[in-house]
C-alpha cells in the first residue's frame, strides 16, 4: 500500500451566521449530508456551522494508505486553520475523532458534543462486544468487512436507497462514498485498536462534554460510553430511550432540545474561552500537552 505523509485538505461545508462555531463530523460510512437530510438541519442559535467529509469519504480526498488517528487529526486540523474557540460535534467515528482532535488542540475547542460514541476499550473489547450479536463476527474480522465494503459497493450500492428504508435517501447514498481501504482502515485504525479513554482523561478539567446515546444502540455498547461519563465532573450524559446508533436521525429535535439546554446552562456558569480553560488546567497541575 503507497503511504503518504502529507497533510490532506477536506471538504468543507460552511452554513449560517453566529458568533460562535459548531464543528459537525460525521460518523463511519456518512459525510456531511448526514447533518443535513433529515426533517431538520443541524443548526444551534448563536453559531454559524462547519460541515466536513473526513478524510476518506465523501467529497475528500481519499488515498490508498493506513486511515490512522494521527491523519485524521491532523487533516482536521488543517481544515480549521483560522477557527479558535469551535464546538465539536461528532457522531461515532466522527465523536471518537473530536475526542482525539480535543486532547490534542485543547486550546482551539471550546465543549465537546458526542453522539453515540464508540467506548470498546481496545480491539478485544470490540471483539468481544460484535460476539454477542448474531453475525456480529464479520464486523471484528478485517478481510470479511474488506469484502463486505467491495460486494456492497459493486452489487449493491445503487441499490441502497431502496433497500434501507429506515434512513434517509442521501445517507443511504453516502453509503458507499469511500473507497474500501478508507473505510476498512478507519473502522480499525481509530475505533477499535484506539483506546480513547487516555484522551477523555486528558480532557477530563478542561472541557465541558455532553454524550448524547441511545438505549438500544446495538453498535457503540451504552456501558462503555456511560463508563467514561460517569468518571469525569465536567461530562453530562443523556440516554435516549429506544433509539439506535443514529440518535440524530431518530430524535433530531430532542438531540437539539438536549444540546441547547446543556449550552444555556453553560452560558449561565459564564464559561472559560478554550484558552483560559488550558491555562487553569495547567495551574492545577493537570498534563496536558498542545500538539504543534
Amino acid at each position: 500500500m503507497r503511504m503518504r505523509t502529507e497533510t490532506l485538505p477536506l471538504k468543507r461545508f460552511d452554513a449560517g451566521h453566529g458568533e460562535h462555531c459548531a464543528v459537525l463530523l460525521h460518523g463511519l460510512g456518512g459525510t456531511h449530508r448526514y447533518w443535513t437530510c433529515g426533517p431538520v438541519s443541524f443548526a444551534l442559535p448563536g453559531h454559524r456551522t462547519v460541515l466536513f467529509d473526513l478524510l476518506g469519504f465523501g467529497e475528500s480526498p481519499k488515498p490508498w494508505f493506513r486511515y490512522s488517528v494521527e491523519r485524521h487529526v491532523a487533516a482536521l486540523h488543517a481544515s480549521l486553520a483560522g477557527e479558535r474557540s469551535v464546538t465539536l460535534v461528532g457522531h461515532s467515528l466522527g465523536a471518537a475523532l473530536a475526542l482525539a482532535y480535543a486532547a490534542r488542540y485543547p486550546s482551539v475547542v471550546r465543549r465537546l458534543v458526542l453522539i453515540s460514541l464508540p467506548n470498546f476499550g481496545g480491539a478485544e473489547g470490540a471483539v468481544a462486544w460484535f460476539a454477542r450479536q448474531r453475525g456480529g463476527w464479520i464486523y471484528t474480522n478485517m478481510w470479511a468487512t474488506a469484502l463486505a465494503c467491495i460486494l456492497t459497493r459493486r452489487a449493491v450500492g445503487r441499490l441502497l436507497p431502496r433497500l434501507l428504508r429506515d434512513i434517509p435517501r442521501e445517507v443511504a447514498e453516502d453509503l458507499v462514498a469511500h473507497n474500501m481501504v478508507s473505510s476498512t482502515s478507519s473502522l480499525w485504525e481509530a475505533l477499535y485498536r484506539h483506546d480513547l479513554r487516555a484522551e477523555a482523561e486528558a480532557t477530563a478539567q478542561i472541557l465541558p462534554v455532553l454524550m448524547l446515546h441511545g438505549s438500544a444502540d446495538l453498535t457503540a455498547p451504552l456501558a462503555g460510553a456511560q463508563e467514561l461519563a460517569a468518571a469525569r465532573s465536567t461530562w453530562e450524559m443523556r440516554v435516549l430511550g429506544g433509539v439506535d446508533h443514529h440518535p440524530w436521525l431518530r430524535v433530531p429535535h430532542e438531540c437539539l432540545q438536549h444540546i441547547e439546554q446543556w449550552l444555556s446552562r453553560l452560558a449561565e456558569r459564564a464559561p472559560a474561552s478554550p484558552a483560559e480553560h488550558l491555562e487553569s488546567a495547567r495551574a492545577t497541575g493537570v498534563g496536558v500537552k498542545e500538539h504543534p
